[in-house]
């Protein structure tokens, strides 16, 4: 089971990224995808998640509107848009698998995302 985060880095307040989280080893469409983060100091959060299919995603109250969750079963992989970044958007941001009900999870190593002028 693999779990790989890509496209984080250094971007300018307004700025956007959009980060990638392909999977492998699991049967990828059974699978909720959701994406934390977490910044020196401060707690795991959950910032979005998308149901296995695709058709229910949730954000934390601090990066709807800006943010959009979706996902590729064919590809087998998750994104993250995140535009008009801010400054308290930088953190490391991973990525989760989990059927929903269960106890099982796995994880992504992390990319990091730093957003300052």
């Amino acid at each position: 089971v693999q779990l790989v985060e890509s496209g984080g880095g250094l971007v300018e307040p307004g700025g956007s990224l959009r980060l990638s989280c392909a999977a492998s080893g699991f049967t990828f469409s059974r699978y909720r995808m959701s994406w934390y983060r977490q910044s020196p100091g401060k707690e795991r959060e959950l910032v979005a998640y998308i149901t296995s299919g695709g058709g229910s995603t949730m954000y934390v109250d601090s990066v709807k509107g800006r943010f959009t969750i979706s996902r590729d079963n064919a590809k087998n992989t998750v994104y993250l848009q995140m535009n008009s970044l801010k400054p308290e958007d930088s953190a490391v941001y991973y990525c989760k698998a989990k059927i929903f009900g269960t106890i099982r999870e796995y994880w992504g190593q992390g990319t990091q995302v730093t957003v300052s002028s």
